[in-house]
């Protein structure tokens, strides 16, 4: 029965809507169109507008947010009453009464109109609501009259609260602020209840008219709205006569929220590690492994995209292991040591205990999105990589000590015949010094004993991303690839040797939706990939490079402290990867367009980047 009622209700309009001009009966057919496709059209509204992705450090602190609409969420009953009367006395009277539309004020606006305009609206709350979440703002018939079937439609899916709630929500505030709750953080920066009723009906001022009652530009504008509102309410006995002059009289002093964009190194890093993360546990990533074509694994990163913009989109927090004093303290000093000029530098630093990364250094004077060196720039790691794919696997495959005798005298296989540094040719040594001197000719030999597959099976347990296949060769063995590895991959492949496990290093520590519900979170487990007998090597080698070897120059408050140099062809990449008790690291210094800096080699600059990162 109520349906038939409020059908003729809507075509008791037309009558009056034919006073202006026959056009009206073609605005008419078009309108009955939609009113057999309402129930198609009308769904239960999905949050479509993108919400703010905000980032907390270790301690739960922001330290960056993203978005282009503030957006906040607040249920009806967390919205102060005043609120609620400042609305529905100002806008809309009889909403709890109406069937969607106000058919006196429709014909109002009808009898305006049809003198020349059609602007007057008679909208009422339902009829605005319809207009910010399905229709646009044009002032055609056709717009209006589609306006009423929708606004009645909704009524019968939603009782009056949800609508209310869904307005509250969905009003703009100017300044890209959407919602009354986000009003009260980004006008104020204070929760909504926490407010003053002058506060409150400041803020419900503005979306009468958003550009003409803008705080920031007219505030005057806004101020002579809210003394209105306050009228209303002691009109209406809400507020008494003497509490609404009071309340006039209260100084609005506003405190606007400004964008967190702190850390932008960390935060553009943990972006990248989102998607990786989502492709993960959605298991797109074992679907790329197995795609085998161009055009298979565009499909499934194209689903990855949207699957990760949805995600971003819906309002997340992303809680990470970032230290927020050690990440400034890192990049101030890095900074100052590299000083002017074009020389950069890139690194990670890892906490051993969680595998977590807490600081990295995207590059000089790096501003947010700009090319990320940390995990972007790819370069040859040189004897930097000797660790992971000979020695380590040498101490896991055979009964080879950091004692054993291995020569360092000329060698060639595969029509491949490493030169030593400086064209050094060695006799018989153990593999102690071979290492902490980085003899070319013996990491060869080494490699060539436990041979090219027992070496990758090992070195593809880590996540290396841009290793391919035509890696395989003895080049490899002194860090020779095809296009190499970042620092990122680097740091985390040495955290193999803090006891033998290995877990991928991660800055996420969990993902969760605006409800604080735990969407996604990295898996805990780890793998063994190194016993303890390959470990004790290793840091013992490690440890030597300090000591009296390549590394000599390195130092560390911890009560361990080992490292690996390496060096590229031509001096075009300085490296140093090693660990502490505390954290595990790589550096890198460059130039972003590969050039020498064999004038650079005695400064030790990425030396003093290791220590300052370091201790």
């Amino acid at each position: 029965m109520k349906q038939i009622v409020g059908f003729l209700l809507i075509l008791c309009c037309f009558p009056l809507l034919l006073l202006l001009g026959t056009k009206i009966i073609d605005e008419f057919t078009s309108a009955k169109e939609y009113e057999n496709t309402i129930q198609h059209n009308i769904k239960p509204p999905e949050q479509a507008n993108p919400l703010p992705v905000t980032m907390l450090d270790r301690n739960g602190n922001i330290f960056s947010e993203e978005y282009v609409e503030w957006r906040q969420q607040v249920p009806l009953e967390d919205v102060p009453e005043i609120i609620k009367q400042i609305y529905l006395l100002s806008e809309d009277k009889e909403f709890y009464t109406h069937i969607g539309f106000n058919v006196s004020a429709l014909a109002r606006a009808v009898v305006v109109n049809s003198q020349g305009s059609i602007e007057q609206g008679g909208s009422t709350i339902t009829q605005q609501l319809v207009r910010m979440r399905y229709l646009s703002v044009e002032q055609t018939y056709e717009r209006k009259l589609t306006e009423l079937f929708y606004a009645y439609e909704l009524e019968q899916l939603y009782n009056k609260e949800e609508i209310l709630e869904m307005y509250l929500n969905e009003i703009y505030f100017s300044n890209q602020v959407y919602g009354i709750s986000a009003a009260a953080t980004y006008y104020f920066q204070k929760p909504l209840e926490e407010l003053t009723i002058a506060q409150m009906a400041f803020i419900a001022a503005i979306p009468n008219n958003p550009s003409l009652y803008d705080p920031i530009k007219k505030f005057d504008n806004t101020k002579a709205r809210q003394e209105r509102l306050l009228d209303i309410l002691a009109e209406n006995k809400i507020l008494t006569v003497e509490e609404a002059a009071l309340y006039k009289q209260e100084q609005i002093i506003l405190n606007l929220k400004v964008k967190k964009q702190q850390q932008p190194a960390y935060s553009t890093f943990v972006l990248a590690e989102l998607e990786d993360l989502v492709a993960s546990a959605e298991g797109y990533t074992d679907q790329l492994k197995a795609a085998q074509t161009d055009d298979e694994k565009k499909i499934i990163e194209e689903q990855i995209d949207a699957k990760v913009q949805q995600l971003l989109q819906s309002g997340i927090s992303i809680h990470t292991a970032l230290d927020p004093e050690k990440q400034r303290q890192d990049e101030q000093k890095i900074d100052a040591i590299l000083g002017n000029g074009n020389l950069q530098s890139s690194s990670v630093v890892i906490d051993n205990s969680t595998r977590e990364i807490v600081s990295v250094y995207g590059g000089k004077n790096y501003k947010k999105f700009d090319f990320h060196r940390a995990y972007q720039a790819v370069r040859q790691p040189g004897s930097a990589f000797k660790p992971i794919i000979v020695y380590a696997p040498l101490f896991e495959t055979t009964n080879y000590s950091p004692s054993s005798i291995v020569s360092g005298s000329s060698f060639c296989v595969d029509n491949f015949c490493p030169q030593n540094y400086g064209g050094g040719i060695y006799g018989n040594v153990s593999i102690s010094t071979a290492f902490k001197h980085s003899y070319n000719t013996s990491a060869v030999r080494l490699l060539n004993e436990i041979g090219l597959d027992n070496a990758f099976q090992f070195v593809d347990k880590f996540n290396f991303q841009s290793l391919v296949p035509q890696d395989k060769t003895f080049a490899a063995g002194l860090g020779g690839l095809n296009y190499g590895v970042t620092a990122l991959e680097l740091a985390d492949a040495y955290t193999s040797f803090i006891d033998g496990s290995y877990m991928k290093a991660r800055s996420i520590r969990s993902i969760t939706d605006a409800g604080g519900h735990v969407l996604y979170s990295w898996p805990t487990d780890k793998e063994i990939v190194w016993t303890g007998k390959t470990i004790g090597n290793i840091r013992s080698l490690l440890h030597d490079v300090v000591t009296s070897g390549t590394g000599r120059g390195i130092i560390s408050n911890s009560a361990y402290i080992g490292a690996k140099t390496g060096t590229t062809n031509d001096y075009k990449d300085f490296w140093i990867a090693g660990l502490t008790n505390e954290y595990t690291t790589a550096v890198w210094i460059g130039f972003d367009n590969p050039s020498s800096m064999q004038s650079l080699q005695n400064d030790k600059i990425h030396f003093k980047i290791f220590n300052t990162i370091m201790n």
